[in-house]
């Protein structure tokens, strides 16, 4: 998947997660706001409340989608002989919009009220969506291969090499301009997590700083236009890589511990969702089925 058609699958995800998200509140809204003990004399009650048409199909979608997310994510991830099936990381943008479009629906078809057991499930999904988030900034600070492979240390440095002999041997940038990026990226003084989360967005703006002045350098020796955009990409690759080395061990550290808090959450969820759905089906809420 070239970057093009990479910029169209995600931003797909995106325009289509906003777009049901805006369009269940705004033909909602009245309903949604009005007191409980009102809701049964809107006129929408019928298609909004959880056994209604629109607001038990809108559950039973969201279900699904969680489900899908995860049992696609998982068989991609364990199954090898899935492996040529996409890289990972397109199956994980995959299943993060499954898993956060699939709530925002089961949101809706609670219509906002929810209890007893049902509110344990729910929180648990709520918990599970936010620490999802988290775990993918962690997630996308671990070096991988297009497979979603972890690389190793020494992977990595030959990776950070011969991105440097690139710079120096086909770019000819000065090694001086190299360890002024380097800098920015690998601080020793920025190797607690604390101090690196913080530095991280003065970071960005220094690392802009920079490639905006490595941008007027290459201009002032005339050199031609698209070999600039080969530079500046070759720069900011190694900038990644460089920044991402740094907190290697820890990012790992942190990835396991994410497992650990998300995992039950999402068992949590799920064996909730599967009792409310047995009653549901027990008293007779059979949808349009």
């Amino acid at each position: 998947m070239n970057k093009t058609i990479h910029s169209i699958y995600v931003g797909l995800f995106f325009v289509v997660g906003i777009s049901v998200t805006v369009l269940l509140a705004v033909n909602g809204y009245q309903y949604y706001s009005l007191p409980l003990e009102e809701r049964f004399f809107d006129s929408k009650d019928i298609l909004l409340k959880p056994s209604g048409i629109i607001g038990h199909g809108i559950g039973i979608i969201g279900s699904l989608m969680m489900i899908l997310g995860v049992a696609v994510y998982m068989i991609r991830k364990r199954v090898k002989r899935f492996v040529r099936l996409g890289g990972l990381k397109y199956w994980l943008e995959f299943h993060m919009f499954l898993c956060s479009v699939g709530p925002v629906l089961v949101l809706f078809h609670t219509s906002f009220k929810f209890g007893g057991i049902v509110s344990v499930s729910f929180w648990s999904m709520v918990a599970v969506v936010l620490s999802g988030v988290i775990g993918r900034f962690i997630y996308i600070q671990i070096p991988r291969t297009i497979q979603g492979q972890e690389l190793s240390v020494d992977e990595i440095n030959e990776v950070n090499s011969s991105l440097n002999k690139k710079l120096v041997y086909e770019y000819q940038i000065s090694e001086k301009i190299i360890n002024e990026f380097e800098l920015i990226c690998s601080n020793p003084s920025k190797k607690s997590f604390p101090s690196w989360l913080l530095s991280f967005p003065s970071d960005k703006l220094k690392a802009r700083r920079c490639i905006k002045q490595l941008k007027k350098e290459l201009r002032s020796k005339h050199i031609h236009y698209q070999k600039i955009i080969d530079v500046v990409k070759t720069m900011k690759a190694k900038m990644n890589i460089s920044r991402k080395l740094v907190m290697l061990k820890t990012m790992q550290r942190l990835f396991q511990y994410w497992h650990i808090f998300h995992l039950p959450f999402a068992i949590t969820m799920f064996v909730i969702m599967i009792v409310h759905i047995a009653v549901t089906i027990v008293f007779g809420y059979k949808w349009i089925f």
